[in-house]
């Protein structure tokens, strides 16, 4: 079985920073897209940041120039790094893994639990 384990979430004042992890752990043999979801209060959930194998990364628009999406991949790690957040940035926060737990077997998506990141003041 495969298992992400996010942390770092909590209350920050607007224009705080925090730092998102997220480990994944078990069977893998690979790791292709990684990526930071969020679902706001009364919202759909939607696409923060992803991250390719390859290091390629995209972002929202409303996060662009103040998120930051990286990867280890020795740890299978996940981060986002979150500047000049704001109140609108409040959300229980995602991440995904695109997995490969064999060389015979195709990739899955595995989620994190989700941690809770609220802005305020």
């Amino acid at each position: 079985q495969v298992q992400l384990v996010e942390s770092g979430g909590g209350l920050v004042q607007p224009g705080g920073s925090l730092r998102l992890s997220c480990a994944a752990s078990g069977s893998i043999v690979s790791i292709g897209t990684m990526a930071w979801y969020r679902h706001p209060p009364g919202k759909e959930r939607e696409l923060v940041a992803a991250i390719t194998g390859g290091g390629t990364t995209n972002y929202a628009d409303s996060v662009k120039g103040r998120f930051t999406i990286s990867r280890d991949n020795a740890k299978n790690t996940v981060y986002l790094q979150m500047n000049s957040l704001k109140p609108e940035d409040t959300a229980v926060y995602y991440c995904n893994a695109d997995v490969r737990r064999s060389w015979f077997d195709t990739t899955h998506t595995y989620w994190g639990q989700g941690t809770q990141v609220t802005v305020s003041s």
